[in-house]
């Protein structure tokens, strides 16, 4: 074999001072280190995060020394990670108010990837301009580099840091509200690597109870015999909505409380299990009927991480007593792998926003409408399961959303954001009792249950909820579960149907029970674990995760891997 281009002196030459090597080659060595210190300054904002900054550059630095033996190439090609890493983060940031996360890289799938470059198409372009710089720019830096490290000493500085790290870490680990601050990407990086890689070690992605002799009561079946009629069976994802009149001094419109009451006149609470962004979490809860909490710290992925693996759900159990399934969903299908997911559960036909044609954001009418012209081509005689994913209410509320809807809305007086939050409210609900006359319309004399939920509060109401808390009060509070900043609304209406009695459809639920109410309320008999939930729900009273500590949440797990329901998790 050839040798190496300008092999050059090892770091143990005497003669390997400034006159011999010459100040370009110095430059080379010194200049990704200093370009290092700089990002560290400008991303890192306290003492800690620049403490696991520090850690994380030199393990990798000492990691490419380790391998390569050359200083500057070493630290450039460090650098470029740690500027990928940067670059992706804020670009997830700027799509999910979230920087990116070890877990990102231990479930990363074709989904994402095809997702990124479907809504940044000029991505793929960019991509491969940075690989035709740095590729002859690290070759320039191979040949310039005038040191040799040995590797031993550099495999040792790497298992310093990377103990240093992992103590660091554990002692210290990072709040995870700390994942919604557009800072301190490295740093937040590595230290949520030690925290995952535990946690998996630990529990695996999910929690379950150990092995038991508990079984579900009896075999799955694919068919179910209801007593009356099936009723036609409609859930609506009501994008960031909640009652906001739970934040004291708000002033709301007139008959502003009537779009959260149900058919009897009720208004219910729904527990959700995220606050301000992350929908797909109420996602999980209302198609698998189960806990995102289970997941711990892999929760922000859980609709990724659940694909191909938990199969069990609302529309599963629906399409085991002959209903057709739908789902339309407004943004791409790849989105934290929403088309994989539903499909999963028992979606039979997913709709995302390219094949909808939505352009943009669109308003509630425009998947209501959809909703009636799919439902319009569905096989007479057979019941249909549809569930319609709005978006209209998304942040940001800064900016006046389809000027042209409701102009009779006048402003109540509160802050803009608020009255603009208040304003696609009431389009929501003008738009809602539009789709009901619509169905009663299209299709006459056919049964129907509507069940309607706020999936999270918006991101401004815990700044509302309790005006006077800062930034790290507030993390504490979301990170306890504070009741008052996960508690939206969810509501039962009906066409042509009597809604059944059940002690299930209880006036507050925790958001994973919502399979469980609609099938109680669309009299459809329970397969053997949505009556083994149905139990807990009456010995926790509506609670299911926090019961008796997470426990009913195991066990229910448990049962759910014994019966094959969930695996490889």
């Amino acid at each position: 074999m050839g040798s190496a281009p300008n092999p050059g002196p090892t770091v143990t030459s005497a003669s390997a001072g400034p006159t011999s090597v010459g100040l370009v080659r110095l430059s080379a060595v010194a200049a990704p280190q200093v370009a290092a210190l700089g990002l560290m300054l400008a991303t890192e904002t306290d003492f800690a995060s620049r403490i696991g900054f520090l850690l994380s550059w030199s393990i990798l630095n000492f990691f490419w020394i380790a391998l390569l033996r050359r200083p500057a190439l070493s630290g450039a090609l460090s650098l470029t990670l740690v500027v990928l890493l940067v670059l992706l983060s804020r670009l997830k940031h700027d799509v999910v108010q979230m920087t990116a996360n070890f877990v990102d890289l231990m479930v990363i799938d074709r989904d994402t990837a095809a997702f990124l470059f479907t809504i940044f198409p000029n991505l793929r372009w960019s991509v491969i301009a940075a690989a035709l710089v740095i590729l002859p720019l690290m070759y320039t830096l191979w040949w310039l580099d005038p040191f040799r490290i040995p590797r031993l000493p550099a495999l040792a500085g790497k298992l310093a840091c990377l103990a240093a790290l992992v103590a660091y870490s554990l002692t210290f680990p990072d709040e995870a509200w700390r994942g919604y601050y557009d800072d301190g990407y490295l740093s937040k990086f590595a230290r949520s690597g030690v925290i995952a890689v535990s946690d998996f070690v630990r529990d695996g992605f999910m929690e379950s109870a150990p092995a038991t002799n508990e079984h579900l009561k009896v075999p799955l079946v694919d068919a179910c015999y209801p007593a009356g009629r099936r009723p036609n069976i409609i859930m609506i994802h009501d994008e960031s909505s909640f009652d906001i009149r739970a934040a004291g001094g708000i002033k709301v419109p007139r008959n502003y409380g009537s779009h959260f009451l149900s058919f009897d006149g009720k208004a219910r609470q729904f527990m959700a299990e995220s606050n301000g962004g992350p929908s797909w979490f109420t996602e999980y809860n209302v198609l698998a009927g189960l806990s995102s909490r289970s997941f711990g710290r892999f929760a922000y992925f859980v609709t990724r991480i659940a694909t191909g693996r938990v199969e069990r759900g609302l529309p599963l159990a629906l399409r085991r007593c002959g209903y057709d399934t739908i789902s339309l969903y407004p943004a791409f299908g790849g989105f934290m792998s929403a088309r994989a997911f539903q499909t999963t559960t028992g979606v039979a036909h997913f709709y995302d926003a390219h094949d909808l044609g939505a352009k943009d954001v669109e308003p509630d009418s425009f998947f209501y409408d959809s909703a009636l012209n799919l439902m319009s081509q569905e096989a007479p005689g057979k019941p249909l399961f549809a569930f319609v994913y709005l978006a209209a209410n998304h942040f940001p509320w800064e900016t006046r959303f389809r000027p042209e809807l409701l102009p009779a809305w006048r402003a109540p007086g509160n802050a803009p954001s608020i009255d603009e939050y208040l304003r696609r409210q009431a389009i929501s609900a003008e738009q809602y009792q539009a789709f009901v006359a619509g169905l009663k319309k299209k299709f006459p004399n056919q049964p129907f249950l509507i069940v309607r939920y706020g999936d999270h509060q918006p991101e401004f109401a815990p700044h509302i909820l309790d005006p006077g808390l800062g930034e790290a009060a507030i993390g504490k509070k979301l990170e306890n579960y504070d009741p008052r900043y996960y508690a939206t609304y969810f509501a039962i209406d009906a066409i042509d149907f009597e809604p059944v009695k059940s002690p299930a459809v209880m006036d507050r639920i925790d958001a994973a029970y919502l399979p469980l109410v609609i099938l109680e309320a669309a009299g459809i008999p329970l397969d053997p674990s949505f009556e083994e939930q149905k139990a807990i729900m009456l010995r926790c009273g509506g609670v299911f995760y926090a019961c008796r500590d997470g426990a009913e949440a195991r066990r229910l797990n448990r049962l759910l891997i014994d019966a094959g329901m969930i695996h490889g998790l």
